[in-house]
């Protein structure tokens, strides 16, 4: 997993992300990213991450679905499915990391 420290569309005054924000969590390397839009944030002082990864396996390797075991995500037109730290979108024959 690759991780970028490009700062998040919107700051810490703009919106608090915590337990009651209505986002969705996932651990990531001892901290926490809040699932933004499109997004994961991560807060830094007083501003948040944008933190970045790339789907850790394929389609093939692991199939999403409603018994798939993961927790689904509603997201415009299809479904995520968040997996070990991220969320994942099929996309033909891969997964698009959102």
């Amino acid at each position: 997993m690759s991780q970028t420290d490009i700062h998040a569309e919107h700051t810490t005054t703009e919106h608090q992300h915590g337990e009651s924000c209505g986002h969705a969590t996932v651990q990531h390397e001892g901290h926490v990213d809040f699932l933004h839009g499109t997004h994961r944030h991560a807060l830094h002082g007083d501003h948040y991450d944008e933190h970045e990864s790339v789907a850790e396996h394929t389609a093939t390797e692991h199939a999403h679905g409603p018994d798939c075991g993961h927790e689904a995500a509603p997201h415009d037109d299809h479904t995520d499915y968040v997996h070990d730290g991220h969320k994942h979108a099929v996309h033909g024959d891969h997964y698009d990391e959102h």
